[in-house]
């Protein structure tokens, strides 16, 4: 008996993989870097058309401390990814975490700072388009993500870790040449 224990031990270590050969792992939105990820899903999230952008997008401001709306034209789909990110990596955020999360210091003159929450309102209707488009959904103590939308996050930051490998392959050619 011990030999047919050990004879089918040595057996399953011989059909699994080489160990030479590199075991396929998933990657995760915590493997990448945050900003090169929030960048690439919200230029998928523009290219997939399907949040529907409100008209006051131009003139709103993310935050009643902020005094301008912001520059980039892709704002709200930048927002949206980060949004996403958020809720991917602490499940059952709802949009007071969320709005504290986004919020920062008012400078009031002379007179001193203080810490203000972000718009709740603009918080509430990027969730609700990230809803529409099945990336997340309202769960009892607020949002997580689906199953889609865990797919998709994913999908990114795996072609995210790829470019990086890529562009770290080109670095090392470089050097040996």
């Amino acid at each position: 008996q011990q030999q047919q224990q050990q004879q089918r031990l040595t057996s399953s270590s011989k059909s699994s993989t080489p160990a030479t050969m590199a075991q396929p792992h998933g990657v995760s939105v915590k493997d990448v870097n945050a900003q090169a990820f929030i960048m690439k899903y919200a230029q998928h999230l523009k290219r997939q058309g399907k949040m529907e952008i409100p008209k006051w997008v131009d003139i709103v401001k993310t935050a009643t401390h902020k005094e301008l709306a912001p520059y980039s034209p892709d704002w709200y789909y930048i927002r949206a990814a980060s949004i996403a990110r958020k809720i991917y990596l602490r499940p059952h955020t709802g949009v007071g975490g969320l709005t504290k999360w986004y919020g920062g210091r008012a400078r009031r003159g002379t007179l001193t700072e203080h810490f203000h929450v972000a718009s709740s309102g603009l918080i509430r209707h990027i969730l609700t388009q990230l809803e529409s488009i099945k990336v997340v959904e309202r769960d009892g103590k607020g949002r997580i993500i689906t199953r889609i939308g865990q797919q998709d996050l994913d999908r990114i930051a795996g072609q995210l870790k790829e470019d990086e490998k890529v562009e770290d392959d080109e670095e090392e050619e470089d050097e040996d040449e």
